[in-house]
């Protein structure tokens, strides 16, 4: 169960970026399974400069904060799937938002972060009614994987890929 008077969730600020760009490299560099900064530098590079995706329209750094003011979390969204960047077809679909890079700090793990990210980009997404919402996970993240699941994620083949030699699994909620 989400504490929502715990964390609350908004818009990253650019003083932010940097923190979060740490705190992406630190969590998906220490996935068990998952390919290592020196596997994949560019990947790397796009964690750590991640306040750069939202110079793009409709793409939203959000962040979840603690009531002590601390970045628990972080996500960014893609109000248009245009921009979401990844391999595959994802970028392809119609009537359909995205999240990627969702990370949640390791002081904050099994609090509900990570759903609470996931249930605004949900939000966000009924509210411009568009009708899917779109993610991709790895076999190294599966506490996300079965959170994503439980949510009502469903797999969907069609948009799975290959990034470098790590298999990447395409998810969708249809709304």
């Amino acid at each position: 169960m989400i504490d929502s008077k715990q964390y609350h969730v908004r818009n990253a600020r650019p003083d932010e970026f940097e923190e979060i760009g740490n705190l992406m490299v630190s969590v998906y560099s220490h996935l068990e399974g998952f390919p290592k900064p020196s596997d994949q530098p560019q990947y790397y590079s796009l964690l750590a400069n991640v306040g750069k995706l939202i110079d793009k329209p409709d793409v939203e750094l959000l962040v979840a904060m603690s009531n002590d003011d601390k970045i628990a979390g972080a996500v960014v969204y893609f109000g248009d799937m245009k921009y979401y960047g990844s391999g595959g077809s994802a970028t392809g679909e119609k009537d359909a938002a995205g999240f990627r890079l969702l990370a949640v700090s390791e002081t904050a793990r099994g609090q509900g972060v990570g759903k609470l990210l996931t249930y605004e980009c949900i939000r966000r997404t009924r509210d411009k009614n568009i009708g899917q919402v779109i993610i991709h996970t790895t076999k190294a993240m599966q506490s996300a994987w079965r959170m994503y699941e439980k949510l009502g994620f469903k797999r969907s083949e069609d948009l799975d890929f290959v990034q470098g030699e790590l298999p990447v699994f395409g998810f969708r909620l249809l709304l």
